[in-house]
């Protein structure tokens, strides 16, 4: 049998053809993004992160993308969310954005621990120095040099450098935990620890373009699909090993929050639990001093308990509590003691301290604002003061009902009084009202009178004494 090269062409396109309809598909690679949008990192934030990164490794997804944009959060909830980042066998990707974004104070520890970071332009990243009570940096500005007659000379070099600073031993335990912290991050991705560690001594913040520049991120992409084209290829160490990234042409899978888990990121800020926790506390006091229970005490009930549930998330320092409890108590006890003033006043100090002291946040995130303590402190003392202030003016007012009302009332003899049994007995006018009375004394019609006491619906009466 003799072949024809057309002959032989066609077979050939047969099989080429065959070959193409029986191989597989290629599946694209799948991303998995997470969005924290102006999300403080709570406990609900870090476990939603969690429960998206051992998602992520159920299926086998090409890496998680978090675009971040964070004011901060709590340092415990931090802690978690880099833990499960360092340990996870899916490749994480942090992207600051979009424009307008920012990884402030616990931001920044996430950055630095995701396999690879990313910013849009128009974000920035920094400022993770650690916050003392109230919001106030550690250590304040520094102190002007002391004069050569006052310095001294056996002062050792760490000594005499906190005191320039104005810090205590405690608050650079504080700083130098967070450095360390932020270090390892750094250097364990391969990133500037120089800058890590003035982001965290000097609250270094700078915008996208000179984070790349300063090597504090990797690379700046203008949205998703452009990074995700920029890490194509990338490598990315993982516990298992090294990995190449595969994300050019990926199907992008967004991942958000149930419901549930939305309310509750709400509920776990410390602000809200505080909030919440005074609310309950003025409910249920003004439903105590009304007769009956009304919407007030079931309003205070509700905040009350949605309080003690956000509170049940954060790392709640005990002693905190019980300062705020004591407050409450002391608030609640000046109406029925006689203190002048001072269990208003010791009230409105425990609110502030157990207050600042009711979220553990050694490394300064987020914690209890001063700015919502001291006008709820200050406006509970007022009214407290207010309250004893018109219990006080009651007790001392005259009565002006009843039978001690008519004690000392001026009174009109209206007939000459006839003997009695033990004194005088007859008719007199006071109030307007015509009433029996008695005295000791005889009395005639017209006489000026004084009620000096009342029996049943019998007055007892003396003459007035001329003023």
């Amino acid at each position: 049998m003799q072949f024809s090269p057309a002959l032989l062409a066609s077979w050939l396109t047969l099989v080429a053809v065959a070959a193409a309809g029986s191989a597989a598909p290629v599946t694209p690679p799948r991303v998995i993004a997470v969005r924290l949008d102006n999300e403080a990192i709570t406990p609900i934030t870090a476990r939603f992160l969690a429960r998206t990164l051992h998602a992520a490794a159920g299926e086998q997804a090409e890496c998680v993308v978090v675009i971040l944009d964070t004011p901060g959060g709590l340092v415990e909830s931090t802690r978690e969310a880099v833990k499960e980042i360092l340990a996870s066998s899916v490749p994480v990707v942090v992207y600051v954005a979009p424009a307008g974004a920012r990884a402030a104070s616990a931001g920044v520890f996430i950055t630095m621990a995701a396999h690879v970071a990313a910013m849009a332009p128009g974000t920035n990243i920094g400022a993770a120095h650690p916050v003392a009570l109230g919001g106030l940096p550690i250590g304040g500005p520094p102190r002007p040099e002391a004069p050569a007659s006052e310095k001294t000379p056996e002062e050792p070099e760490e000594n005499a450098s906190r005191r320039r600073a104005g810090t205590t031993p405690a608050e650079d335990k504080a700083v130098n935990d967070t450095v360390a912290w932020a270090r390892s991050l750094a250097e364990l991705r391969g990133r500037n620890a120089t800058w890590i560690e003035r982001a965290v001594r000097e609250s270094a913040a700078v915008p996208a373009g000179e984070a790349v520049a300063e090597g504090a991120v990797d690379m700046l992409a203008t949205d998703l699909p452009a990074l995700l084209e920029q890490i194509d290829g990338r490598p990315v160490e993982l516990p298992a090993g090294r990995r190449l990234l595969r994300t050019a042409g990926a199907v992008v899978e967004e991942r958000e929050m149930w419901w549930g888990e939305r309310m509750l990121a709400v509920l776990a800020s410390p602000n809200l639990a505080v909030l919440l926790l005074i609310l309950g506390f003025y409910g249920v006091l003004f439903e105590l001093y009304s007769p009956g229970w009304g919407v007030a005490g079931t309003m205070g009930a509700i905040c009350l308990a949605l309080s003690f549930f956000a509170l049940s998330f954060l790392p709640v320092r005990f002693a905190g509590l019980l300062l705020m409890l004591l407050a409450f108590v002391m608030f609640a006890a000046e109406v029925f003691v006689t203190s002048y003033g001072a269990l208003a006043l010791g009230g409105a100090l425990c609110f502030v301290l157990g207050g600042l002291m009711l979220v553990e946040s050694p490394a300064g995130f987020i914690g209890v604002s001063l700015n919502l303590l001291l006008p709820f402190a200050l406006a509970t003392a007022l009214i407290t003061f207010v309250l004893v202030a018109s219990v006080v003016k009651s007790h001392r007012r005259q009565i002006m009902t009843g039978a001690e009302a008519q004690i000392g009332a001026p009174a009109v003899a209206a007939a000459d009084f006839r003997s009695a049994a033990g004194g005088y007995g007859g008719p007199v006018r006071t109030h307007g009202e015509l009433w029996q009375a008695t005295s000791t004394e005889p009395v005639s019609s017209g006489m000026q009178l004084e009620v000096c006491g009342r029996e049943g619906l019998t007055l007892r009466v003396r003459p007035a004494v001329p003023t």
